[in-house]
């Protein structure tokens, strides 16, 4: 899948701490010519590259998701797997995905807020669920034909 378009007006920007995908971001958004901007706390070692700008934050709790937030306009992809994250860009216009390639959407995300809230409340309580899968292969081609296809849309749409 080779995009040469240019979508100007598009960044994509990545809660870094976590994302096991930053490879694949940056690969697929050079070939779009898009820029990336990398948020992570100074304890992560993240490389900038060419189109890909890091922001390092201090390394207190929520610190690059405030940055994030912050500094997100209309029309940014943004990439995270913290829903209070996703609820932010989203009402801040936002393209939201998961690092698994999950699309997070205005008619959900109060789901699922309340479904990490009533989590969080179990886990004081001493119930523990099982946690996320292990990340896989499966999911990296997953989320780079997700993304891929997002901004070929949004490239049709400009």
């Amino acid at each position: 899948m080779g995009g040469t378009g240019t979508l100007l007006d598009v960044r994509i920007v990545v809660d870094g701490d976590a994302c096991p995908v930053k490879s694949e971001i940056a690969e697929i958004a050079s070939r779009f010519h898009i820029e990336v901007i990398m948020v992570s706390s100074y304890d992560h070692l993240i490389q900038g590259s060419k189109g890909v700008s890091v922001v390092k934050v201090d390394r207190s709790d929520q610190s690059a998701d405030l940055y994030i937030a912050n500094h997100i306009r209309r029309g940014d992809i943004v990439t995270t797997n913290d829903y209070g994250l996703a609820a932010l860009a989203l009402a801040k216009g936002c393209e939201v995905m998961s690092f698994r390639g999950a699309m997070y959407r205005n008619d959900s995300i109060d789901f699922m807020l309340d479904r990490r809230h009533t989590s969080a409340k179990e886990r004081k309580k001493g119930r523990y669920g099982k946690g996320p899968k292990p990340f896989s292969l499966k999911d990296r081609e997953v989320f780079q034909h997700k993304l891929t296809k997002l901004l070929l849309r949004l490239q049709e749409n400009e």
